[in-house]
């Protein structure tokens, strides 16, 4: 079942104040990232197109698609939950959506990097403890011990990210190098 031309355009055309760019979610589009997200965050607004089934016909995209993006190398039944990952991603960096405007500078893929371990209280939980150096009170240190598990989480489960960065810097070996991996 592909959608057809006629509805979809009609709707688009007669629609006021619609935002630009109007983006079609297909898997055959470029791929939606953090980069893309930051992209979209900086626009007025946009306007996102879901596909059902086979998708739509070509010339809803050749006619009023502004733009494709991909979640990943899958296929939807439809692109309503697409449509709701993009969204998410979006707004979480807009100003003041999370209440702290630093809270999304150092999450994952901010920098190219898979975020370091969290930890919360209580201190120790079933054997398991929070590492020591994150209850020392040493933030320059703390800091370094997280970029040394981003690093380090990085390598071993997307070594893509890391390739992607044009690899390892010599302060970031030496990090690695500072704080031994977690047992």
């Amino acid at each position: 079942m592909v959608l057809r031309p006629e509805p979809i355009i009609r709707t688009l055309e007669q629609t006021p104040g619609l935002a630009h760019p109007v983006i079609a979610l297909s898997p055959s589009g470029r791929a939606f990232n953090h980069s893309v997200a930051h992209e979209l965050a900086q626009l007025e607004g946009f306007t996102l197109l879901c596909g059902r089934y086979e998708g739509f016909d070509q010339r809803v995209l050749d006619l009023v698609a502004d733009d494709e993006v991909s979640l990943g190398d899958f296929v939807l039944a439809g692109g309503e939950l697409a449509a709701l990952c993009v969204i998410e991603t979006v707004v979480r960096l807009l100003p003041g959506a999370l209440g702290n405007d630093e809270s999304s500078v150092e999450e994952t893929f901010a920098n190219g990097l898979l975020e370091y371990p969290h930890y919360t209280k209580p201190a120790e939980f079933r054997g398991l403890e929070v590492p020591e150096i994150l209850r020392s009170g040493d933030h320059a240190r703390i800091a370094r011990w997280r970029l040394a598990q981003s690093l380090r989480r990085t390598i071993e489960r997307r070594g893509d990210l890391i390739e992607r960065r044009g690899g390892l810097s010599a302060d970031e070996w030496a990090i690695l190098d500072e704080f031994p991996p977690l047992e």
